[in-house]
């Protein structure tokens, strides 16, 4: 009913088929996967203990304080941090810039094999830095990131 609703270019809030919620409400139903995805700061030390998510997937740049991750840790979220989660559309963008060089253009499965394959490896890759470093998703993502482009820098050197 919403989607017909909706592809009559009218707007969802009129619609009867359910009641009208706040954000804040919005944040707080319970859920196994918690999407922030549009704005950064939604996520604050006001709101983190009141959320009844299982997992964090931080869609949108800075979604969650550092005050509002710590509150998460310690009620046992998992946090799939920003940098890791909405990494997707910069490494199509990169893939746009390969095919452009090359001049040679993969079709749509094989972007998504490979941007699959990085994402997973990504993800595993973060968990057991974390695990080994015993730290947090985030802190881990950042660390092996600026690890990342430490050893890149000793191995090629600094270049203009």
């Amino acid at each position: 009913m919403i989607s017909q609703y909706h592809s009559k270019s009218r707007p969802l809030a009129d619609c009867e088929a359910g009641g009208a919620i706040t954000n804040e409400e919005l944040l707080q139903l319970p859920c196994t996967v918690l999407v922030p995805a549009a704005l950064s700061e939604q996520i604050t030390v006001h709101n983190a203990a009141k959320l009844r998510c299982r997992i964090l997937a931080e869609g949108a740049n800075g979604p969650t304080t550092l005050e509002a991750d710590r509150i998460l840790e310690d009620h046992g979220v998992f946090i799939i941090p920003d940098i890791l989660a909405n990494s997707g559309g910069v490494i199509v963008s990169y893939f746009e810039w390969v095919q452009d060089i090359q001049k040679y253009f993969w079709n749509q499965q094989d972007i998504r094999d490979r941007l699959r394959n990085i994402m997973i490896s990504a993800f595993q890759r973060t968990v057991e830095f974390a695990h080994s470093r015993k730290v947090s998703m985030r802190m881990a993502a950042l660390m092996s990131g600026i690890d990342k482009t430490a050893q890149a820098h000793l191995a090629r050197g600094l270049y203009p």
